[in-house]
């Protein structure tokens, strides 16, 4: 059956207002639409008088049946975006995040005031969301995305190239709880948004993040510090002599992680709080006399 454009969005807001609050649902409804009928959100008000396709509408149709059943919009867009950057993601890497903006500016800021052509580390990469806004922030960086998941290095591979940075971008498989390789070399900076939710927090997800988004990025072992523990151990033979390192961490582990760095020999330079004000990013700086 077909419906007008303008229909067809009133039917989606309706349905997904089963489970959303008004804004969401419209937002949702909006961007489903909009990437089905390949029209940008000024031209879906323009033509909402004109009839979508009979496929155009049972594909709507058929996503907002997905998102009600909890399933993520971006992993049924295909897409997100994240500090300016169209990135491509699906099920093997969790979406960006808005709070993950907080690490991005602490690690683009630092990044941005290295002298010559710095090296950037983005560990547990996932999309390679992180390490591609700071190279395209920084252009004289070069920027390794890093992940133990082969197919989570397919997404961030194919996001550098969508995003032209292929010049100074690369992957490479290297796990986070480990001993990094000696290829890999010595950075100026490492970045991570390591997992970090606790076990009992796993169990509390909602549906759309523990029945879609991937566990391996998300687990961070009973405290949810397991992986800053090994990340502050193994990796700092990684940093060159006065290297940073920057963190994003969960809702109040702040003082648990910059306990972490500090007993290591960090000096912590910043904390820094997400859109939501919520404390969520850490820099610090290895071998550092404190000031």
């Amino acid at each position: 059956m077909v419906k007008k454009y303008s229909q067809l969005y009133l039917d989606a807001r309706r349905a997904l207002l089963k489970t959303e609050d008004k804004e969401t649902a419209g937002f949702m409804a909006r961007n489903l639409i909009c990437h089905v009928s390949g029209k940008n959100q000024a031209q879906l008000l323009a033509d909402g008088e004109q009839y979508a396709s009979e496929a155009v509408c049972e594909t709507v149709e058929a996503g907002v049946d997905r998102l009600l059943s909890g399933e993520p919009l971006a992993y049924i867009l295909g897409q997100w975006e994240f500090y300016g950057l169209q990135l491509y993601v699906d099920a093997n890497v969790l979406i960006p995040r808005d709070d993950t903006c907080a690490v991005a500016k602490l690690a683009i800021d630092r990044a941005s005031a290295l002298d010559g052509d710095p090296r950037i580390l983005d560990l547990c990469t996932g999309s390679g969301c992180i390490g591609l806004a700071i190279a395209s922030r920084v252009p004289n960086a070069r920027v390794t995305l890093a992940d133990i998941s082969q197919e989570a290095l397919a997404v961030a591979k194919k996001n550098t190239v969508l995003n032209h940075l292929t010049g100074r971008v690369s992957c490479v498989q290297s796990d986070a709880l480990g001993i990094p390789a000696v290829f890999l070399g010595k950075f100026d900076l490492i970045v991570s948004n390591p997992p970090y939710i606790t076990t009992e927090e796993m169990i509390q997800l909602p549906t759309s993040v523990k029945d879609y988004e991937p566990h391996l990025a998300l687990h961070g072992g009973t405290d949810g510090l397991d992986f800053y523990r090994c990340i502050v151990e193994n990796y700092t033979a990684a940093l060159k002599p006065g290297g940073y390192l920057c963190f994003e961490f969960g809702t109040g582990q702040g003082d648990a992680v910059c306990q972490i760095l500090t007993t290591k020999g960090y000096t912590i330079l910043e904390r820094s709080r997400d859109y939501n004000d919520r404390e969520r990013a850490v820099i610090a700086q290895f071998g550092r006399k404190e000031d």
